[in-house]
């Protein structure tokens, strides 16, 4: 299965992004093979808007079934479950932080968005 985790890095070690639709890349863990890929978010970084909408539909082709985040929209959280990935937010400073969570069951699946969106 794969994870989709927000970063401004390319490794393990990177921050975790606490934006979901403006992080400047996403890094995609599977965790079966424990291998991962960087994927550039860049086009959604100075959008006017539709970030997280565009940023929630890149993920999906990627093939995820899970996003560890910081914060996530509701327009963006609307797309992922229509999409059927679940969503977890955490406060973790870095990436294989916040993956060691998931992958302890330390982290609660998000019901709603929690934060309200930019363009209303």
């Amino acid at each position: 299965m794969k994870i989709a985790l927000t970063t401004s890095g390319n490794d393990l070690n990177s921050p975790l992004d606490t934006r979901f639709g403006r992080a400047p890349k996403f890094l995609i863990y599977d965790l079966e093979t424990k291998t991962f890929e960087v994927v550039d978010n860049d086009q959604n970084l100075n959008a006017a808007q539709g970030a997280g909408i565009q940023s929630a539909q890149n993920i999906s082709q990627q093939g995820v079934k899970a996003l560890v985040t910081g914060h996530c929209g509701p327009k963006a959280f609307r797309v992922l479950q229509a999409a059927d990935i679940k969503i977890y937010n955490t406060n973790a400073a870095t990436v294989s932080e916040a993956l060691e969570l998931y992958a302890a069951g330390k982290l609660s699946e998000s019901t709603n968005a929690d934060v309200e969106g930019h363009w209303v």
